[in-house]
């Protein structure tokens, strides 16, 4: 019975490139909610700074803020070399939310 192991134990684990990619996927995700959060910044302030539209941009920027802080904890939490731990349910709730609610932001300055 062969493990695929590199050392032939059970324990040891060759992760190869996937936590690279994975931390490389956390960096673009995070590029991209950085965008969305100063377009809607952009957006907000277009045509002179309304009440509305300060609060919606300091409510897009605090969330941006949110997510930044997942993803960087996260990111950090790849770079380890041995197995990294997992993203908790806490964590996964956390991006998801955050990214949802800066969409749902977003979709609010347009219209």
């Amino acid at each position: 019975m062969t493990t695929g192991r590199r050392d032939g134990s059970p324990d040891a684990r060759d992760p190869g490139l996937q936590p690279e990619r994975t931390r490389l996927a956390w960096r673009r995700t995070t590029l991209s909610c950085t965008v969305a959060a100063l377009l809607a910044v952009r957006t907000a302030l277009h045509g002179g700074a309304t009440a509305a539209g300060i609060t919606v941009c300091a409510l897009c920027l605090l969330l941006w803020l949110g997510f930044l802080r997942v993803a960087h904890g996260r990111v950090r939490s790849l770079s380890v070399p041995d197995r990294p731990r997992l993203l908790g349910p806490r964590q996964a709730t956390a991006a998801t939310l955050c990214t949802v609610a800066l969409a749902v932001c977003a979709a609010a300055l347009l219209f």
